[in-house]
Order: C-alpha cells, then structure tokens, then sequence
C-alpha cells in the first residue's frame, strides 16, 4: 500500500509553479524597465541572469521529471543557483545602505564591462558595484527591487528542496 502524499500536488507540479514564479518576476522587471522606466543596474542584470538560470533549472527539472536521486540534484543545482543570486542581491542591499558619499563611482555600463575586461574581471568588478547600484528607483510596500529578489532568491531555494521532497 502506498502511502499517501504530505503534499496536495506532484514534484513536477511544484517545479512548473517555480518556473512560473521566476518567468513572473522576470516580466515584472521588464515591465518596471520598458513601461516605468527603470533602468536595470549591472547588478540588476545579473539578478535578472539568475532568475532566468533559475526559471530554466525548474522547466528543465518539469520537462525531465527525474526520479528520488534526481529530483534531489535539480534541487541542489536550483538551489545553488538561487544562492548565488541571494548573494548578488545580497551585495546589491549593501551598496544602497552604504551612504552616498561612501559609495564607489559610478561605472560603465554592462556591455563595455564584459567586453572590454573580459568575463572574469569584467564580473569581478560588476560584483564590486558602482554608485548607480546603490540608488533606489523603485519600492513596493517600503522594500526595493534587491529586498524582493533576495526574498525570491531564498523561497526559490526552499520550494526546490520542498519541491525534491515529493512523491
């Protein structure tokens, strides 16, 4: 006799709600981009990266719909992934708490970064930020754009483990 489910729907559920979740998101911030007007920070971009690394790993993860051991690796790479945003938007808190006169200069774009310093030094010194990092352009219910994704980034890393704990 099997034994019956803690949860009310499948893993492959789980992990469609996930990339659902993350193509929302992704969609806000374009929306907050073409229709508001907020242009996206290098830190921004890579945030939106993850989000998107994370959305495929959680399709990929629906679409293959591995057994115990897989649905065990999804979750680390998904959570491993989403780490690593927390950490990007982590960094990105931390250069809008620092006060404005604390706060680096602000830097070239994305583009010329990556093409001009190359992959490694050009995302060591998007990572280090630039003052445009740290200016706050948009909040919704008193948190701005990196308190959302960092909350998204961790709950994203918990529904995967949740999701790999499934029948």
């Amino acid at each position: 006799m099997k034994q019956a489910s803690r949860f009310p729907f499948s893993r492959r559920i789980g992990n469609l709600v996930g990339f659902v979740a993350c193509a929302g998101l992704i969609a806000a911030a374009y929306y907050l981009q073409l229709v508001r007007g907020v242009e996206p920070c290098p830190l921004c971009i890579m945030q939106r990266v993850a989000m998107a690394a994370t959305g495929i790993a959680f399709l990929v993860a629906t679409l293959h719909h591995p057994g115990r051991i897989g649905a065990w690796i999804y979750a680390g790479l998904i959570s491993a992934v989403t780490l690593i945003g927390a950490g990007v938007a982590g960094r990105h808190l931390w250069l809008q708490y620092m006060p404005a006169d604390k706060r680096p200069a602000c830097g070239p774009g994305l583009e010329y970064l990556l093409g001009t310093f190359g992959p490694l030094e050009g995302m060591r010194r998007i990572l280090h930020g630039s003052g445009e990092c740290g200016n706050v352009d948009f909040t919704l219910l008193g948190l701005s754009i990196p308190h959302w994704t960092f909350l998204a980034f961790i709950i994203f890393a918990v529904w995967a483990v949740a999701s790999a704990l499934r029948d």
